[in-house]
């Protein structure tokens, strides 16, 4: 796969549900895990092939935003 489809919102990491990758990085800016990703999109219920891609994408978004300061 090149970088360019990677990096593409459009690029569908879900054949089952059609989730593309714009959905999940939104969701994840809303604050959704792996199980609100799920239910608000269907991703990650069907046969498994979309779980490390999804599961990879989502780690790396979370390490991505900025930690509230500790008190």
């Amino acid at each position: 796969m090149s970088e360019l489809l990677e990096d593409d919102p459009r690029e569908v990491l879900c054949s089952c549900s059609g989730t593309t990758r714009g959905l999940i990085i939104e969701l994840v800016k809303q604050g959704k895990d792996l199980e609100g990703i799920s239910r608000y999109s269907g991703a990650l219920s069907g046969c498994g092939g979309c779980e490390w891609e999804i599961g990879e994408l989502v780690n790396q978004l979370q390490a991505e935003q900025p930690k509230p300061p500790k008190a």
